[in-house]
């Protein structure tokens, strides 16, 4: 067995077993592999494919190659999503889902480009560490039943490896090595039951909704090889999720929602992924008794309760709940009027993103150094009606941004966010929903 042959084999068509596809990954692990033929192999995926067994083999493979928690109990259920602008639900639907007798375990990662990062949020939080050892964080999840921790090189390392040479290949799109890639974090922290969101949109990584159902099955798929249980969400990602852009600002609309205020779609679709986990632990009989135990756990005020005890479990000061100036946010707030009356027709979710990471919100390389403080309220939303001069955005910023806000402000009413004279129908918020049970 040899490197060549393998990169030939998948290059012209053929299904590779698992005895190839260990021996290839764990080569490029052991150092017998190059990074060259790696890259190699990748574009031969990219290009022909792979089947539904070739998925699991290098799921299995990637997910081997590191630490696995075992939480196989029905009740500890985790939740993942594909990532977009203003998508903060984790720190919603974890609460809400632990409310009602859920273990949720959480290893989470950092922005990079457009999408913010659940890690990079939390850590607006004064004091809480998402840097715990392996032991700390499995003791959290059984005894206290919550935890949210950063990503560790112990936990799928070969997908940290295979990813960074994705990313410089131009072989990212693939659902395969996207499937093997989530899928083998996933399933490394132990989970019984794993809910997915996958956006799709201007602002997602799968902008066409063909792909996140291509992707929705292919990761349904995997995880029945795996004998967990899945609940698939689509959801849209046309205009950001909830009305906040930002770290610090994501965590306050968080702590809004859990107080019963805040966007409509963003706890809408909170409450159906809330109620999905609850579904998938079997602490509910359907989605929909699921969705209403969720309800319940916001009202009463428990999931909150949730929220403040995951905080300070993990060393957080939770005077923030009830003080959001406890939090680093830019004190310059600047407003974007708009120009024209009528109805928001679109706003564009990528620029949007973008914009954000110039002011210093997100990274355009893994070194950046990331600024919680700094964001964007929208106060009006696609669908919604706006005055001239009425305030579409605030731009929370520094003094020394002032002329990047000016250019900010031209795109946003010029080219970002359109005004038009005809009534306009906010877009459906949650396009699929889909479970599959391993048992």
């Amino acid at each position: 067995m040899n490197a060549y042959t393998i990169i030939q084999k998948k290059r012209d068509g053929h299904e590779l077993s698992q005895e190839e596809i260990s021996w290839f990954i764990q080569g490029l692990l052991e150092g017998h592999v190059a990074d060259y033929q790696m890259s190699a192999l990748l574009m031969a995926i990219f290009l022909k494919g792979m089947t539904t067994q070739e998925t699991a083999f290098l799921t299995q493979v990637m997910l081997e190659s590191g630490h696995i928690f075992d939480f196989q109990e029905a009740h500890f259920v985790d939740k993942h999503s594909t990532g977009g602008v203003g998508d903060k639900t984790s720190f919603i639907i974890a609460p809400l889902a632990h409310a009602c007798g859920v273990h949720v375990p959480m290893i989470a990662g950092r922005g990079l480009g457009h999408t913010g990062g659940t890690i990079d949020k939390i850590e607006s939080v004064k004091g809480y560490k998402t840097k715990i050892s392996l032991k700390r964080f499995e003791e959290l999840v059984k005894n206290e039943g919550l935890a949210l921790m950063g990503q560790t090189e112990k936990i799928a390392p070969a997908d940290r490896i295979l990813y960074a040479l994705r990313d410089v290949t131009a072989t990212i799109d693939s659902i395969p090595l996207i499937t093997a890639s989530i899928m083998s974090k996933k399933l490394a922290e132990g989970a019984k039951g794993i809910v997915m969101d996958i956006k799709t949109g201007q602002g997602a990584f799968m902008d066409k909704s063909s792909e996140a159902k291509a992707l929705a099955k292919s990761l349904r798929q995997t995880a029945k090889r795996f004998e967990k249980n899945m609940f698939t969400v689509i959801s849209d990602m046309n205009q950001p999720l909830g009305c906040y852009v930002g770290n610090s600002l994501e965590i306050i609309e968080s702590v809004e929602i859990l107080k019963g205020k805040g966007a409509k779609d963003l706890q809408e679709l909170s409450l159906h992924l809330a109620g999905a986990m609850i579904f998938l632990a079997k602490k509910a009989q359907t989605l929909r008794q699921g969705i209403q135990l969720a309800k319940k756990a916001l009202k009463n005020g428990s999931a909150l309760k949730s929220f403040e005890k995951m905080i300070l479990n993990q060393g957080g000061d939770i005077s923030f709940i009830h003080d959001y100036s406890k939090l680093p946010v830019a004190k310059e707030v600047t407003h974007i009027n708009s120009l024209k009356e009528g109805y928001i027709k679109s706003i564009d979710c990528l620029s949007i993103g973008n914009h954000c990471v110039s002011l210093g919100g997100g990274r355009k390389l893994l070194k950046d150094k990331v600024d919680p403080s700094v964001g964007f309220i929208f106060r009006k939303k696609v669908g919604q009606k706006v005055k001239i001069g009425e305030t579409i955005v605030e731009v929370y910023h520094h003094q020394k941004q002032h002329n990047l806000v000016k250019q900010i402000e031209q795109d946003m009413l010029n080219q970002n966010i359109k005004v038009t004279s005809r009534e306009v129908k906010a877009p459906l918020l949650i396009k699929d929903s889909k479970v599959i049970w391993s048992s």
